[in-house]
């Protein structure tokens, strides 16, 4: 941790000891937050010293807490009582618990509730059935799920940066992002720009506002979302069952019966309706021999005849193999009718499955790929009606299964950065195949993909052409860390790989922010006030006022980069020795609006 950032928290915070449990992606980057951003000692519970990213967060752990001269690892398979109260659960300012098993982390939950009824909990889960009632029943509980806060940020990527982000306030105020050019002065209220992204890096909460081109809105209702476009369901059925080859035997019977139709015209001077009639019953068998008949005639019927004894059979067979084909189809949910512009999306675990449900919500069509049946958004797909391969996305053939060379977007969100990467170059390989052969003004493959390390994900974006790349654990870990410093983040805003924070701050009570103003907490770059509320029940200001002190009573919605709110939370904390209200309030409404930050 910096020098500088050790000098921005205040002692109370560093005084303070928070417990981390869990060992995967998420694990360690909230020990980073906590460590670099706040500036707290961290004890952190493993279950392996060499699972997954346990030799990372040993090493991180290690770097902050030794010289608090703290204990800094504690390795153990399972969270037991003992293992906690080991740990300081008792003595902890809060515990988080970011494994990815949701039973694991409410157990853990619970036991620690037990130890230390007062300590302050953060609990990841992916079940929000379950989330909700682990938040009622354990009282000082915050639960999150960091596929849920990443999900919104992926979509973007998919989609596109016009994709707007909805956010809704406590209070039910419905805020997204949008870009500038996109908004209507009619519909929506600008409320800050968020970043200016036409530079190499975006740049977040810029001084010049009116530099923003991608901003924040306040949105009176939600658009509507026209689905994708399907053919009707009649049609649907029968592209269903009559397979290609069933439909080239049929094309083959029609082009026979109708050239037989003319000939036996022709031979026997009828016309068209009667030698179609022949000619079907010369097929079937039913024509009897004419010796005197002209030659073309005879010719004609023995071909029928022949004809007749091997197609039959062959029709029959192909129509009992299209149904079972057809069935086995729809119990599989495979793909049952050709798709394009559609987003084909590889790995379905927690967060696959949130970004799946979203995409549908907005109408987007989606075939589901992963190498295993149990996966999570395997079933889910299927409950949408969605198309769902079971198979290694790393492998071309999987990938055009699932019509990745008519896709507009290949989203690729397993666990594993190589298996991703390597799925997206074959992906975008089939792709600009099936381009240069069929359609080169066909728009070239937009690529997402899901990487952990910032350094690989930008030069895999600049050297190999990548579109979008994002982390999980670093859209998710803020969140958890403010959750554990106490503090509510509502939601959060995906900026490139750069991630800010909304967050409901009160002003405590004798805190550096009670008696200034709205300006004094602004920085730009790192922090700025959107809204204020009130003490007033249900009462949020979004014109804020120019000569109101702030006063305890208040609430700061802000936005915040993830230094920027570690550097504000010290300023928000009450102090011990706070006058009564009463004694405060009417000397600073009095005070003028310094414009300096003084």
């Amino acid at each position: 941790m910096s020098e500088d950032t050790r000098q921005s928290a205040t002692a109370e915070p560093a005084r303070q000891r928070f417990v981390v449990c869990g060992d995967g992606a998420v694990a360690r980057r909230l020990v980073t937050e906590l460590a670099d951003r706040y500036g707290v000692a961290v004890t952190v519970v493993l279950p392996s010293a060499s699972d997954d990213h346990a030799a990372d967060v040993a090493d991180l752990a290690s770097e902050f807490t030794v010289a608090e001269g703290q204990p800094e690892i504690i390795t153990a398979r399972r969270l037991t009582g003992e293992v906690l109260d080991q740990a300081g659960v008792r003595e902890a300012s809060a515990v988080a618990f970011v494994g990815v098993d949701d039973v694991t982390n409410v157990d853990a939950a619970m036991i620690t509730r037990e130890l230390a009824p007062e300590v302050r909990l953060v609990v990841r889960l992916f079940n929000p059935v379950l989330g909700e009632g682990v938040a009622a029943m354990l009282g000082d509980c915050a639960v999150l799920s960091g596929s849920e806060i990443a999900a919104p940020a992926f979509v973007a990527a998919t989609l596109g940066d016009a994709t707007p982000t909805y956010l809704r306030l406590p209070e039910g105020e419905l805020l997204r992002t949008a870009m500038r050019s996109d908004v209507d002065p009619a519909g929506a209220d600008v409320v800050c720009g968020l970043a200016r992204t036409t530079g190499p890096e975006p740049v977040v909460l810029p001084a010049d506002q009116d530099s923003a081109d991608l901003v924040l809105v306040r949105a009176y209702g939600r658009p509507r979302v026209n689905p994708p476009r399907r053919r009707p369901r009649l049609f649907r059925a029968l592209g269903l069952v009559f397979s290609r080859n069933l439909r080239l035997a049929l094309a083959g019977t029609a082009a026979l019966l109708t050239a037989a139709s003319v000939l036996l015209a022709y031979a026997r001077g009828v016309n068209l309706a009667e030698a179609a009639y022949l000619t079907l019953l010369t097929t079937m068998g039913a024509a009897e021999a004419d010796a005197a008949a002209p030659l073309t005639e005879k010719v004609t019927a023995v071909v029928l005849a022949t004809t007749g004894v091997a197609l039959l059979p062959t029709v029959t067979a192909l129509v009992v193999d299209s149904l079972v084909r057809a069935r086995l189809a729809v119990a599989a949910g495979s793909m049952i009718e050709p798709i394009d512009d559609h987003v084909v999306l590889v790995g379905l675990g927690n967060i696959g499955t949130r970004v799946l449900e979203e995409l549908h919500a907005f109408g987007i069509p989606v075939v589901a790929v992963d190498r295993t049946e149990s996966a999570r958004g395997i079933g889910v797909a299927r409950e949408l009606g969605l198309p769902a391969i079971v198979g290694d996305a790393t492998r071309v053939e999987t990938l055009r299964a699932a019509s990745v060379h008519t896709c507009r977007a290949l989203v690729v969100l397993t666990a594993d950065d190589v298996t991703n990467l390597e799925t997206a170059l074959s992906g975008r390989s089939a792709h600009e195949t099936d381009r240069a052969r069929s359609d080169a003004t066909r728009a070239p493959l937009r690529v997402v993909l899901r990487l952990f390390d910032d350094g690989f994900a930008k030069r895999t974006q600049r050297i190999l052409g990548i579109n979008e790349s994002r982390s999980v654990s670093s859209l998710a870990a803020p969140a958890f860390a403010a959750a554990m410093m106490g503090r509510q983040v509502i939601d959060t805003i995906s900026v490139g790989r750069r991630v800010l924070l909304v967050a409901d701050l009160p002003v405590g009570a004798g805190s550096e922010l009670e008696g200034r103003y709205y300006h004094d907490v602004t920085r730009p770059g790192g922090v700025w006030v959107i809204a204020m509320r009130t003490g007033r029940a249900g009462q949020t200001i979004w014109s804020l006022p120019e000569r109101r002190p702030l006063v305890r009573t208040d609430r700061l919605i802000v936005l915040a980069t993830r230094a920027g709110l570690a550097a504000l939370l010290p300023r928000t904390v009450p102090s011990p020795d706070a006058k009564p209200l009463a004694d405060v309030a009417p000397l600073r409404l009095l005070a003028p609006a310094p414009r300096d930050g003084g």
